[in-house]
């Protein structure tokens, strides 16, 4: 188990390329093991500090290095609405009744994400479980024929997208794949394991001290800038601007 040390860390004031601390690992920790709004109520302001405010700080500084990556995403640090997710659950149809989740995430979408599904870059901060990945996250039925038709239809771009070596050697696909080939595809196509899948997203992990330090901000920007031709082969897969 990893130790916590006691007392607050100094102010990230004075550190404007550091956002997070062992504050915000520690406060995430707490919150898993007193996962409540009577615990939560007090300690709002351990959030803010620790998590919010520093992740906002963190989104509005990768407006500028995203904006280079594609004008036609968005890095938005408002509090309400933005890039950052809300740190309450959505328990209404959910089996586990826990008001808060135990992690923070960022999703830097595309401009036209509220007209038509879109694939997005994703930052993730957890104890023991933060990366960076990109793409789209169990798409709707419609949205996932349409992503299977494309990427059989236009095979060697999808290859050098999301199997030339350099993505491979860095990055895997997450989420889950059908046990059989879909509907319409031969079980021996050359992608099958590709057309198989349910979500077309992928990243890679770094550790707690890495989200510590003033080499978080250049490493998002680094992975974002390596994940981009598969976020571009999924925008014209779905008709969007890159």
């Amino acid at each position: 188990m990893r130790v916590i040390a006691s007392g607050r860390t100094p102010t990230m004031d004075a550190m404007p390329n550091i956002y997070f601390s062992s504050d915000t690992f520690r406060f995430l920790r707490l919150l898993s093991r007193n996962n409540s709004r009577t615990w939560f109520k007090p300690h709002q302001a351990e959030y803010e500090h620790d998590v919010r405010e520093p992740y906002l700080r963190l989104i509005a500084d990768l407006q500028a290095p995203l904006a280079k990556i594609s004008t036609h995403y968005r890095a938005d640090p408002r509090k309400v609405g933005g890039s950052l997710f809300r740190i309450q659950r959505d328990v209404r149809f959910a089996g586990d009744k826990a008001p808060y989740k135990t992690s923070a995430g960022a999703r830097f979408f595309h401009e036209r994400r509220r007209e038509r599904p879109a694939p997005s870059f994703y930052l993730h901060i957890a104890p023991g479980d933060c990366f960076v990945g990109a793409g789209i996250w169990h798409p709707e039925s419609s949205t996932l024929k349409q992503l299977r038709a494309f990427i059989a239809d236009n095979p060697a771009a999808w290859k050098h997208a999301a199997h030339a070596k350099a993505f491979r050697d860095r990055y895997e696909f997450w989420g889950e794949s059908l046990s059989r080939a879909p509907q319409g595809y031969p079980p021996d196509h050359a992608l099958i394991e590709d057309l198989k899948r349910k979500s077309y997203a992928a990243g890679c992990g770094f550790d707690d001290k890495l989200a510590c330090s003033s080499e978080l901000k250049p490493f998002v920007i680094e992975h974002f800038k390596r994940l981009a031709p598969l976020v571009d082969y999924l925008c014209a897969a779905l008709e969007l601007e890159f």
